[in-house]
């Protein structure tokens, strides 16, 4: 067994950026557990292990997502190089040492993770000050500090603003215009003209702002009003939908690079 294989990580939040990050992480060999809510928030469906919540299995670019039911369970699917996901708000207590967790719910202000809950404990953006409740931070903003690795100081504040894809940014965003039970008329892939109604929140219609291809749409189900509920690709590139971002891959490498940071420093 390699020395890599010894050392479970576990993410917390299985959306597309903690979904990038555990795919690199499972790719370089370490066994990877994601933890989840009972109902995912998580937009980009088709490449979020959180998917597997709801259909029990998801793969990714090769690599699979398994949900299971126990921490037990977990352990035995991760060391079969899957990766188990497990409902959980809390992290729970596992039949092997945790070796390193990463909190990729992009909350974006500080919630309940601290430095005690694990040998290394790596933050995601906004919320995170590393040496207070984490070890390192992981920069989320676009731009040229994406994906750098901060072992002092925190990540850079919320603009409020979501990046720029394809020249689009917040027009590209669909959110709940109110409060109550989304239903999608579309569905990922189908390409969309500005103006469109792609569905309704309480008979209230969510239109796009911009044509392009639907590549972002949360499950259907009660929302708040203001949520990200969906996301328009201006790129009009239908294959995108089912291919991890630049920005979650770019993270993901971020954090590769900080747990191997770690284990060169961690006598053997």
């Amino acid at each position: 067994m390699s020395r890599i294989a010894e050392h479970l990580v576990v993410i917390r939040g299985g959306g597309d950026i903690g979904s990038g990050v555990t795919w690199r992480l499972r790719r370089a060999g370490f066994p990877v557990v994601v933890l989840e809510l009972p109902r995912p928030l998580a937009v980009r469906r088709t490449v979020a292990f959180s998917t597997a919540v709801s259909t029990d299995r998801v793969t990714i670019d090769g690599v699979d997502g398994v949900r299971a039911s126990t921490p037990s369970e977990a352990i035995t699917l991760a060391a079969e190089g899957v990766v188990p996901v497990v409902v959980s708000d809390v992290v729970p207590t596992f039949p092997h040492p945790v070796s390193v967790i990463v909190d990729a719910r992009l909350a974006k202000r500080p919630l309940d993770t601290t430095l005690d809950q694990a040998p290394l404990v790596i933050g995601l953006g906004p919320g995170f000050t590393a040496g207070t409740n984490c070890h390192c931070v992981v920069e989320t903003l676009r731009g040229h500090r994406l994906g750098r690795v901060m072992w002092s100081g925190s990540a850079a504040p919320d603009t409020g603003v979501p990046g720029e894809i394809g020249g689009a940014s917040t027009n590209r965003i669909l959110r709940a215009p109110t409060t109550g039970v989304l239903d999608w008329l579309v569905d990922f892939g189908e390409v969309v003209e500005s103006g469109a109604v792609l569905g309704h929140v309480d008979g209230r219609p969510v239109t796009a702002a911009i044509a392009g291809t639907v590549r972002g749409l949360i499950s259907d189900g009660a929302v708040d009003a203001g949520l990200k509920i969906g996301d328009i690709d201006p790129r009009m590139d239908p294959f995108a939908i089912d291919q991890i971002s630049d920005k979650a891959l770019a993270v993901g490498g971020g954090v590769l690079e900080a747990v191997l940071t770690w284990l060169d420093s961690t006598p053997c």
